[in-house]
């Protein structure tokens, strides 16, 4: 196991909601942790980072395994979302499973991934750290780490790694690559709660493995696809693009300058798209899996569901779409439109 180096304990919540943020409720800014303690063991391609609540400091929590996308393994690419998770009462393990953006090979990145999620979970039984609740584990994964979740979430008991109770795939996909994905998704648990996210203007990986997961997930009736589209009042833009998941804190910077790291500082944005789309839907993906809570801000094509927020001249923005398992052929036809991503 590698050594585990404590990075520091740093502030996890704001004191006022950020612009356009709820107070409450699933994305809001009801925080229960001011804290979050920050620790790396993330020196080799199958280590992890670990983020803790604190202040206070419980004695246990529930987990959320967070799979960066293709060469995001610095963890300030979404370090406000990871605050945002552990304020809520969350201890975020953080795999790396590559490298460098050349080795590993794709193959590898589901095995390096759970020797991660293994490691972290013998690691937290340990010491003094927050000991985690793993009867229902939350596993969050954008861009590659999509598509590695959704192996995992087939493959949890092969890898030993707790069996998922949500899973939130975001701009999921591999691009040229294929490493690690499956030929259909069939496979995941009839008990799954699963959530897939798109972006109309994807032009990195596109809708393409989104609406694999989806259509061929047949066994897992709780699910829905989500098309996040582009807006404006003529004053602000909100985006639709494959980095909408960013929003780095460098708090948790850990100095890797790779193509994606300065991606990340080219196109990250903290907006309503954050809150209201991917830290709403997971935040109650999270709460409906291990409560039972927030089902109608989860799924069903709700008007809870799909608010994405409000102009400044209070217009409503563009709001979500939502297919269901029901309008596969639907989903299909709008992606052959070119209107589910590119």
């Amino acid at each position: 196991m590698a050594a585990l180096i404590f990075k520091g304990l740093f502030a996890a919540a704001q004191n006022t909601p950020y612009a356009g943020q709820p107070a409450a409720g699933p994305g809001g800014a009801d925080y229960r942790h001011r804290s979050v303690a920050f620790f790396d063991a993330a020196t080799r391609a199958d280590g992890y980072w670990l983020f803790e609540p604190a202040d206070p400091k419980p004695d246990s929590a529930e987990v959320v395994v967070f799979m960066h996308g293709y060469g995001a393994y610095n963890p300030m690419a979404y370090g406000k979302w990871i605050k945002h998770l552990v304020a809520k009462g969350n201890i975020v393990i953080y795999p790396r499973y590559q490298k460098n953006l050349l080795m590993p090979r794709p193959e590898a990145f589901p095995a390096n991934a759970a020797k991660g999620i293994r490691d972290a979970l013998a690691q937290l039984h340990t010491g003094d750290h927050v000991r985690p609740r793993t009867g229902e584990v939350a596993y969050f994964g954008h861009s590659y780490g999509g598509v590695i979740t959704a192996n995992l979430a087939i493959h949890w008991e092969k890898y030993q790694i707790p069996e998922p109770a949500a899973l939130l795939l975001c701009e999921p996909g591999s691009g040229p690559l294929k490493g690690a994905r499956l030929d259909n998704y069939g496979g995941l648990s009839p008990d799954l709660n699963l959530l897939v996210i798109v972006g109309e203007d994807d032009y990195v990986v596109g809708h393409e493995f989104g609406q694999l997961v989806f259509e061929t997930a047949v066994n897992t009736p709780n699910r829905n696809l989500i098309l996040q589209r582009h807006d404006t009042d003529g004053h602000r833009w909100l985006l639709a693009t494959h980095s909408e998941p960013y929003c780095y804190d460098l708090d948790f910077d850990t100095g890797v300058r790779n193509y994606t790291a300065k991606r990340v500082f080219q196109t990250s944005r903290l907006n309503e798209v954050d809150f209201n789309c991917y830290w709403k839907l997971g935040d109650a993906l999270i709460g409906f899996a291990r409560q039972g809570l927030y089902g109608d801000v989860a799924f069903g094509n709700t008007p809870q569901q799909r608010f994405l927020g409000k102009w400044a001249n209070g217009k409503s923005m563009r709001p979500l779409d939502v297919f269901l398992p029901e309008q596969i052929p639907a989903a299909g036809a709008a992606a052959a439109a070119g209107s589910v991503g590119k």
